[in-house]
């Protein structure tokens, strides 16, 4: 069976990239999750990076969590 993207890139499938996605930058899950469903699986590695990337800049946004 060949591998699919998430596991080259060292991930058991896309919901265990986002859940890591959601630890790395600090971001809840619920989150991730909108943005990665709005922004389709083709823009994983590059739109949703980016678009995290922007709330983290956003520093405090999501302290309460």
């Amino acid at each position: 069976m060949e591998e699919n993207i998430y596991q080259k890139k060292g991930y058991k499938n896309r919901k265990d990239y986002l859940e890591c996605l959601a630890e790395d930058y600090c971001v809840p899950l619920d989150t991730v999750y909108a943005l990665a469903s709005v922004l389709g699986e083709d823009e994983d590695f590059d739109g949703l990076i980016s678009s995290l990337e922007d709330l983290e800049d956003m520093e405090g946004m999501f302290d309460e969590f």
